[in-house]
């Protein structure tokens, strides 16, 4: 264990006053305008986003987590008049996002219920037209998982896939703090504009800033951008109930990570600047992956999984070169072109920072693992900067402003 031992962190100790009008419930009419906090070394100063590639050195590498927000919530009414909402959090049946948007009618997940009362047994079914064509999708509830249910849905059409159901019948979930119905403006400004791979439920909202003409003047001042994709769950917004951080439990997500990334990554030192809490736990949890497979190189995908508390209990002296280089060794034997693994990772005060060197991100909920994976990354200066966007009018949570945290 580290001199602080994160299992026993106080969330109580990482609480602010948040107004509810400080919450910017939309976002600014163009992107790139946010208000960009920049903290270096200790300092904190105030600019505009679109000035982001000026406070980067070039020939930095950049990362982005490519996540495709996915309208994921389905609305079922009973013939008793009950609104019964099933929200997708993740394919079961198959148990592969790619495959599971490509089935054609049947295909199994896991799913949150809202008004589980008024759905005690039963089959809900819903009529719609996709394509021009009418078809009926019906939901069928199994087992119980903890705080969700194994749900199978069927359809009556061998051309329609899970995809077209969800594009037409599904409901992009905004944050639930937000406090709002969502709106058709959310399907643009709730994806990033590099969105790609389709299965968060949540979007990596530090990149709802970047625009096409901030890409670009990264590129001309000599930033590298590379891309990785983790699937942002539901979880993202569980807050933690527990007193100390050891009693909560962090949701599983999903990750994929090209091996031209890891080259990239090894290239920069085994360096980067990360865009978003989602890319830094990606990233950070490569070089606990890497730690895996150079101690065990015949390693099993189930193996490979970074739990919890892992990079707390098998500290490593591994420099991130050496484990990246430890997963590319591993990818070659298996003739594979991308890592495809899952990560539990909490990044708590105490953690050591192993690839992330800086960190694009919003401002984060009071008593959130987000905002300690902030105050690790700042050394614990997390109230400086939280008290000055406070006191300069900073907009925050997923549709406010952003920040550049050199620590």
């Amino acid at each position: 264990m580290t001199s602080q031992d994160p299992k026993h962190i106080h969330i109580s100790d990482y609480n602010y006053p948040l107004p509810d009008e400080r919450i910017a419930k939309f976002p600014l009419p163009v992107r790139d305008q946010s208000k960009l906090l920049v903290y270096r070394h200790d300092n904190v100063s105030e600019s505009i986003f679109t000035s982001l590639p000026d406070y980067l050195p070039e020939g930095e590498l950049m990362v982005f987590n490519n996540t495709k927000v996915i309208q994921a919530r389905l609305h079922f009414r009973k013939e008793t008049g009950a609104l019964i909402e099933v929200f997708c959090l993740e394919p079961i049946a198959p148990n592969d996002y790619v495959l599971s948007f490509q089935q054609t009618e049947h295909c199994a997940w896991l799913c949150m219920i809202g008004n589980l009362k008024k759905w005690k047994e039963g089959t809900l079914s819903r009529e719609m037209i996709i394509k021009g064509q009418t078809v009926t999708l019906t939901a069928t509830r199994g087992e119980c998982c903890g705080t969700s249910h194994w749900i199978d849905f069927r359809w009556n059409n061998s051309e329609i896939t899970f995809a077209d159901i969800l594009e037409v019948f599904g409901e992009l979930p905004i944050p639930p703090y937000l406090n709002r119905e969502t709106e058709e403006s959310d399907k643009e400004t709730y994806q990033t504009v590099y969105s790609k791979i389709k299965g968060s439920v949540a979007a990596p909202t530090a990149g709802l800033h970047f625009t096409e003409r901030v890409l670009s003047a990264l590129k001309n001042k000599g930033i590298e951008l590379e891309e990785l994709t983790l699937h942002v769950g539901a979880g993202t917004f569980k807050p933690v109930k527990s007193e100390e951080i050891e009693g909560h439990e962090m949701h599983t997500e999903y990750i994929s990570v090209s091996r031209h990334t890891i080259e990239q990554l090894i290239t920069h030192g085994g360096h980067c600047v990360a865009v978003g809490t989602t890319s830094v736990r990606t990233l950070e949890s490569l070089y606990h992956i890497g730690v895996t497979l150079h101690n065990n190189p015949d390693a099993t995908e189930e193996e490979l999984h970074v739990h919890q508390w892992q990079p707390y209990e098998t500290p490593s002296r591994l420099s991130s070169v050496e484990a990246l280089q430890a997963i590319l060794n591993y990818l070659d034997r298996h003739g594979m072109e991308a890592l495809h693994t899952s990560t539990q990772i909490i990044i708590a005060p105490g953690y050591e920072y192993r690839i992330v060197r800086m960190m694009v991100t919003n401002f984060h909920q009071p008593q959130s693992t987000l905002l300690l994976l902030v105050s690790a990354f700042v050394n614990g200066n997390w109230r400086t900067i939280y008290d000055y966007a406070l006191s300069h009018g900073f907009r925050f949570l997923s549709y406010g402003d952003s920040s550049l945290l050199i620590p």
